[in-house]
């Protein structure tokens, strides 16, 4: 029997790099560099979407997506997230909820953060208050110039609805989908 929930962790850390974009949760900011990475660098959707493939015991984002692969430079994280949330649906799960943290210097994630968390919650299918966001400085773990994210998310386990409409819904306590 499959569990009723699962949770997953994911991690993930890129340099910050002039002349690109800076991403992060797929919200474009504005600032001096951006994060490097074999695709947009968008560390937040990384460690998203490695906290979904764990829940779930899937192959890790690096796995799915090698960065030896050249058909995946300059992809939109966006892309990873989706593959994700197609592999959690066919597992039979729903995202209940989602945390993270950010660890960076610059720039202050403070004003950005309720539109951060906002498109997050828009790309998850989730209420926004079921999408949490903070962010630190890196104080002392020689990290300035770049960006970690942490991220753990709940999944629940949902069944078909015996009625004609196929209606999802959820085991778990909370009733959401």
């Amino acid at each position: 029997m499959q569990p009723g929930m699962r949770i997953g962790f994911g991690w993930d850390s890129h340099e910050f790099k002039a002349g690109i974009p800076l991403k992060i949760g797929g919200v474009t900011l504005a600032h001096s560099k951006g994060l490097g990475g074999h695709s947009d660098g968008d560390v937040l959707l990384h460690a998203i979407t490695d906290a979904l493939l764990g829940a779930i015991g899937a192959p890790d984002i690096g796995t799915l997506f090698p960065p030896s692969d050249p058909q995946w430079k300059g992809a939109d994280s966006v892309t990873f997230l989706r593959e994700a949330q197609g592999r959690v649906r066919e597992a039979g799960y729903a995202i209940g909820n989602v945390d993270s943290s950010l660890i960076l210097l610059a720039p202050k994630i403070g004003p950005h953060a309720g539109t951060i968390r906002g498109h997050v919650a828009e790309l998850l299918g989730i209420p926004k208050d079921c999408v949490g966001l903070k962010a630190k400085t890196p104080e002392g773990i020689g990290t300035d110039d770049a960006a970690i994210a942490n991220v753990v998310v709940l999944l629940e386990r949902v069944k078909k609805s015996a009625g004609a409409s196929g209606a999802v819904k959820s085991e778990g306590k909370t009733g959401k989908k």
